[in-house]
């Protein structure tokens, strides 16, 4: 299959077409890349920088990866999953509804995952519109503004291509770390005004990219204490 034709279907090649040992070493590079640069830099970040990081020309990143929304698409998807499957893990393994809370919390912002969460999970819109503002959560709480997921929109930057986990995958994520904030709140653990959003940006907003390791585990875990104190209820 040619460049052009793959690029015109816009599939991801590296899912559909078996690879000899090096084309799968660099389809290995190019996604190790490419999840640092965009964690780095965030998704506007260009794909000679991904090609740069990996080690390999540009092309062969566009011969696995037609477009860069294909990519970026790639990486969002799995971003999303390995935080449905942490926050999973947490669920299970903790029986203390604010243990299971902190434990999600602490394992996603030490991968890093916040920083590749799809933009639209995050987005929060402001606007009024029909129904109130709008921000992307699922569950309304009592006396709170209607919260609900905000549609599939292009990110308002021009350099940024639109990026969205497929939706199964979203409703996923949002789903298991719902029940995680409802168990916190029930236990009167949580702020009753905390949302599911508030989670996720607290994954997003603990994970700052710093060029020293150390420091950067350093800054993410004292951020996440002072966020996590934040959250937490108080006695009245």
């Amino acid at each position: 299959m040619t460049m052009s034709a793959a690029a015109g279907n816009g599939r991801d090649v590296s899912r559909t077409t078996p690879l000899r040992v090096d084309a799968q070493r660099n389809l290995e590079h190019v996604l190790r890349a490419a999840r640092e640069v965009f964690g780095e830099l965030g998704y506007g970040a260009p794909m000679e920088d991904v090609a740069r990081r990996a080690r390999v020309g540009v092309g062969t990143v566009y011969r696995r990866f037609p477009s860069k929304d294909v990519l970026v698409r790639r990486i969002a998807e799995e971003e999303t999953s390995r935080l449905t499957d942490q926050a999973r893990a947490a669920l299970g393994q903790e029986d203390e509804p604010w243990s299971a809370l902190s434990r999600f919390l602490r394992t996603s912002v030490a991968s890093g995952a916040g920083r590749l969460l799809p933009p639209q999970v995050l987005r929060v819109s402001v606007e009024d519109g029909p129904g109130g503002p709008r921000v992307p959560q699922q569950r309304p709480q009592p006396g709170a503004t209607e919260l609900r997921l905000v549609p599939d929109q292009p990110v308002a930057v021009a350099s940024v291509p639109a990026v969205a986990a497929d939706d199964a995958g979203t409703s996923a994520l949002l789903e298991v770390v719902g029940q995680l904030v409802d168990r916190a709140r029930a236990a009167g653990e949580l702020r009753a005004d905390v949302s599911v959003s508030d989670v996720l940006l607290v994954i997003a907003t603990a994970a700052p990219s710093l060029p020293d390791a150390a420091q950067q585990a350093a800054a993410s875990a004292r951020l996440l204490d002072i966020l996590l104190e934040g959250l937490r209820s108080r006695p009245a």
